[in-house]
């Protein structure tokens, strides 16, 4: 479960004559997500990565308090790191290991101390993501659908209880966008994803719409999918 309290985030920047001005990313907010998959969606810019980032303190709240799984993000930040599994955009700032098997085991190594099982329980998550014969390909020649399905195997490897998937197929083509949501489909953790993909919004149990730093809808699907298109429509 995650709920935000009041939270919110400004940050300082560049102003006339050397001066820093205010600027406000995401609006106080105040909800309770427990639904078991939250979409959030908005145009470029309208401050719904800030939002996805305040679940696990990657972006602190400067205003209010965020609790994921019931604690506190901002005094227990290490501990709802290790429940809350991260997926980027762009696998290439994730992977950080030469070779598949590598990079999988390296996400095990706090759960699995020793080094020969961390290393079959590596190869046995490959081959439940369809990468088994990839265990030793270097990680740079894996084309990009493969990199994202890794990068995804590596955060689900730990069993998060929730994961944040920001704009995981945006990079994809069409048959990598539908392996990657058939998994997050079957993720048994909470999962929060943030997308322009209208369709995979769909799946979605609630749906969110940010712009301009607020949250201006929130509800099912079909109905914050229209508030968003209207949003868009007198741009």
């Amino acid at each position: 479960m995650i709920e935000l309290h009041e939270a919110g985030v400004t940050v300082e920047v560049p102003g006339p004559a050397g001066t820093l001005e205010r600027r406000v990313v995401l609006e106080p907010l105040t909800c309770t997500l427990t639904e078991r998959r939250i979409a959030v969606i908005g145009a470029n810019g309208s401050g719904k990565s800030t939002l996805a980032r305040l679940v696990n303190g990657l972006r602190p709240a400067t205003t209010g308090r965020v609790t994921t799984c019931g604690l506190d993000v901002a005094t227990h930040g290490a501990r709802v790191r290790s429940l809350v599994g991260f997926v980027f955009t762009d696998p290439d700032a994730q992977l950080v290991m030469p070779t598949a098997l590598e990079d999988v085991a390296l996400s095990l190594r706090r759960a699995v101390p020793d080094r020969r099982q961390r290393e079959a329980r590596a190869r046995e998550v490959l081959e439940r993501f369809g990468l088994g014969e990839r265990a030793h390909t270097p990680v740079h020649a894996l084309s990009g659908g493969q990199k994202q399905l890794l990068a995804l195997a590596g955060v689900l490897a730990t069993e998060p209880q929730v994961l944040v998937a920001d704009e995981p197929t945006t990079l994809l083509d069409l048959r990598w966008r539908r392996v990657v949501e058939d998994v997050l489909d079957e993720v048994p953790a909470q999962v929060l994803h943030v997308t322009h993909d209208l369709q995979a919004v769909e799946r979605a149990d609630r749906v969110l719409v940010v712009d301009q730093g607020r949250v201006v809808a929130d509800g099912r699907a079909a109905e914050a999918v229209a508030a968003y298109r209207d949003l868009m429509a007198v741009r």
